[in-house]
């Protein structure tokens, strides 16, 4: 039997998240209820939506606060063992203010904790492929490029 060109196409779980830091430049991660590991805000893309919208809505879902998302800073093509093709979006937060930082509101259902952490210890704090992400997320933010990455290596 043979397979219409249709099937052989990657059919992708699409994921987006954010990079946020605080004033002295260490980066948000979440403690989420429904994982062993800290990760960053974000989650899967809804139908009909766009990876900037659906960060938009995970981190008012997360944090309980809609601030303003800026620019893309890296794509990861990741396909994981137990869930398929994965692409990854990952966007730049900016720098939370006091003020952004006394409105947030945890959903308890998602995440449980909110920690700044200095970029240096990501390796140690979370799992390996989202480590690598947020590495490349914080350079691509400091020197104002956008980073395509697989499995979360530097392509090109």
């Amino acid at each position: 039997m043979t397979s219409s060109p249709v099937e052989s196409f990657a059919v992708p779980r699409a994921a987006a998240g954010v990079l946020f830091f605080d004033q002295e430049g260490d980066v948000l991660l979440v403690v989420p209820s429904y994982k062993d590991y800290r990760d960053i805000p974000g989650g899967y893309i809804e139908r009909g939506e766009t990876p900037r919208e659906a960060a938009v809505r995970e981190v008012r879902e997360e944090l309980g606060i809609a601030p303003p998302i800026g620019r893309l800073l890296v794509t990861d093509w990741a396909p994981h063992q137990n869930e398929g093709d994965k692409v990854l979006f990952v966007f730049d937060g900016g720098t939370l203010t006091p003020e952004q930082l006394g409105a947030v509101r945890l959903d308890p259902a998602e995440v449980v904790a909110y920690e700044f952490h200095d970029v240096a210890q990501v390796h140690e704090l979370t799992i390996a492929r989202l480590a690598r992400r947020i590495v490349h997320g914080h350079e691509a933010r400091a020197d104002g490029s956008t980073r395509y990455l697989e499995h979360g290596q530097l392509v090109g």
